[in-house]
Parts: C-alpha cells; sequence; structure tokens
C-alpha cells in the first residue's frame, strides 16, 4: 500500500492497524542531539488517546510510546526513530456484524474493491486511531521548532460557533474544557450539545482552529511545494476532514482587492493579515491561521440502510465505542500535522543557509 509516509527531509511513515498488535512509526531525518522530551510527547498522546472525557470513545487505551531506535541517552542520534504504541483494548467482536457489510460512508467498499481484502475490525488501516503514531512524530517535529507556538482549538461543533477572533482568545485555556475550546460560554455550550447527540445515538462535525505564531520567514517552496498546500495536504489526510481553508479563505473570494490586500509596515510586517501568514507560497514571519472542518462520524447508533458484499441492500446499526464528535480528540492531531509540515520546511530551509 502506498500512502503512508508525508515529508522530504523529516519524513513519517506510519504503520498499523486499528485492532492489529500495534501501531507505530519510523522518523527519518531528525537531526541529531535534540534533546527529547518524553513528557511533552506523552501529554500529546493523552489529550489524543481514547476514553479521557465522557464526550469522547470509552476505549480505554494507554497509548504509551515504546521507543526502539534513534534516540540514545535520551538524544537523537541522527538515524531513524522507530516507535511502538501497543493496542490494549481491542474489541474485534464488536464488528462481527460488518464482516460481510459495508458501513455507510466509511472506507469499507472502497479498501475491499481497490485491495481485493479488507480489515473489518475498527476499520483496520483506515481507522482514526492511525492517528496516534502521526501525534509521536509531530510531538517530536514540535521540538525541533522550539521557538514556533502551535495552538489548536475547537471552534465550532455544529452550528454552535465561537464568536470571537483568535486574537481575543486565552489559548492556555483550551485543556480546560473537555471540548478544548477557550471560550468557556461556548465551550459549556458545544459538550452539553455532544451530549445530547450522544444520547440520541448520532453523531455531530465540527471545525479546529490553529494559529501557528513565530514562523520564521521563507519556510515553503515553489511552484507545487507551496507551504499552505503542503498543509492542505496533512489536514486533509486527517481521519473524517472534509474542509480547509487558511488566512481569509472562501471569505476572501467575497472581497475587493483594496479590502483584502495586506499593506506593509516599514519592518516588513503588515497591517492586516488576510493572507494568514504565507504569500506566495511562502511564510512571511506573520501568524499563520487555518481551519479544518470534520464531518460527523460516519458510526452511528441507529439504524440505517447499507450494502452486503452480495449486492444486497440490508439493515444495520452500529456498534462498540465511537466518538459522538471528532474534533475534541483532533486537536492534537491537527497540531501534530502542522508541525511536521512545519520541521520539514524548516530543514529544507536550512538548506539555503
Amino acid at each position: 500500500m502506498a500512502g503512508n509516509s508525508i515529508g522530504t527531509l523529516f519524513k513519517v511513515t506510519t504503520f498499523g492497524e486499528s485492532h492489529g498488535e500495534a501501531l507505530g512509526g519510523i522518523i527519518d531525518g531528525c537531526p541529531p542531539g535534540l534533546e527529547i522530551d518524553f513528557d511533552a510527547i506523552q501529554n500529546d498522546m493523552n489529550r489524543r488517546k481514547p476514553g479521557q472525557s465522557v464526550i469522547v470513545t470509552q476505549r480505554k487505551e494507554a497509548d504509551e510510546v515504546q521507543f526502539l531506535s534513534g534516540i540514545f541517552e535520551g538524544k537523537t542520534t541522527g538515524t531513524p526513530i522507530g516507535f511502538l504504541i501497543p493496542n490494549t483494548n481491542q474489541k474485534s467482536d464488536d464488528y462481527s456484524h460488518i464482516k460481510n457489510n459495508y458501513r455507510p460512508s466509511h472506507a469499507d467498499f472502497v479498501y475491499e474493491k481497490k485491495y481485493g481484502i479488507r480489515d473489518y475490525r475498527g476499520g483496520g488501516r483506515s481507522s482514526a486511531r492511525e492517528t496516534a503514531s502521526r501525534v509521536v512524530a509531530g510531538a517530536i517535529a514540535k521540538q525541533i521548532l522550539s521557538d514556533v507556538k502551535i495552538n489548536a482549538y475547537v471552534s465550532s461543533v455544529g452550528k454552535i460557533n465561537i464568536d470571537k477572533p483568535y486574537q481575543e482568545l486565552d489559548f492556555s485555556k483550551i485543556e480546560n474544557f473537555l471540548v478544548r475550546c477557550p471560550d468557556e460560554e461556548t465551550a459549556i455550550k458545544m459538550e452539553q450539545h455532544i451530549l445530547e447527540i450522544r444520547k440520541q445515538g448520532d453523531t455531530v462535525g465540527g471545525v479546529i482552529t490553529c494559529v501557528i505564531q513565530n514562523v520564521p520567514i521563507g519556510l515553503g517552496e515553489p511552484v507545487f511545494d507551496k507551504l499552505h498546500a503542503d498543509l492542505g495536504k496533512a489536514m486533509l489526510s486527517i481521519n473524517a476532514v472534509k474542509g480547509f481553508e487558511f488566512g481569509s479563505g472562501f471569505c476572501g473570494a467575497t472581497m475587493k482587492g483594496s479590502e483584502h490586500n495586506d499593506l506593509y509596515n516599514s519592518d516588513g510586517t503588515t497591517k492586516t493579515n488576510l493572507s494568514g501568514g504565507i504569500q506566495g507560497g511562502i511564510s512571511n514571519g506573520m501568524d499563520i491561521y487555518f481551519r479544518v472542518a470534520f464531518k460527523p462520524v460516519a458510526t452511528i447508533i441507529q439504524k440505517q440502510d447499507t450494502l452486503d458484499n452480495q449486492g444486497n441492500i440490508i439493515e444495520m446499526q452500529g456498534k462498540g465505542r465511537h466518538d459522538p464528535c471528532v474534533v475534541p480528540r483532533a486537536v492534537p492531531i491537527v497540531e501534530a500535522m502542522a508541525a511536521i509540515v512545519l520541521a520539514d520546511f524548516f530543514l529544507i530551509n536550512k538548506m539555503y543557509k
């Protein structure tokens, strides 16, 4: 299977299935001599792991990372970093009812048609559990980018939105709320809505906003490897993502050029930042900000018609442990993918120095 790696110099390859023995990955190109903060890695894993609160899936996984290579006496050696994340709480019997059936809006049908075989237990390789490996790699990438601040937060759940620009939010409050929204009033409404949706056996989508500060000028490569293009690809590779916009995004299409142009200050900064910190595909030193839209989780605990592998339309109902809303656990995944992209471009940019 192709498509399991991302990056050029800082290259990340992941492996494993939702109900296999373990997930894992290989990070190639990490510079030597980087002192690894293992607590920071585990903290990001804890933010992503299942079972952390009443508004997420109740699968219980410690998600403790085992490093196999590339780190000696707490520092990177410059050789490939191999790691494992054991699966310890699989309940594969929960998926026996879909062995011969294709769940609506899942990858079941296309995987089987493409490869002629699929691991139906939890979706196998197509499961969002694969993102645990990305969070490990992203946590290490963050440590390469020690001066860069990456903060993602939930800005909407269903039709409930934060009505404040990110400049008015206190990012230190993101982890104060289960839903990872830094605005208390909005966070409470979001959490109540998710709990109500769960009672209905249904799911709901949402949007994550990511703000990246202290980015050096010059990250990104013309023409096809623009920084925002690679950020977009990274975000769209995350399970359940249906949309990506940066800077003014789609709102920019409604504006006139005289309204949208970011005028310069004498030091090279700009008076506004509708460009979202990226011009010509290259970072300009201003804040990079973007929004990532997530669809409702496809597995719902309601009866629906679906297709079996004999071509019959049948009735089925979702079972097992699933998120009623994926966005609270996706916050560290968005941060991780942003860090992986930035670390790669950071190392590429050093070649010009």
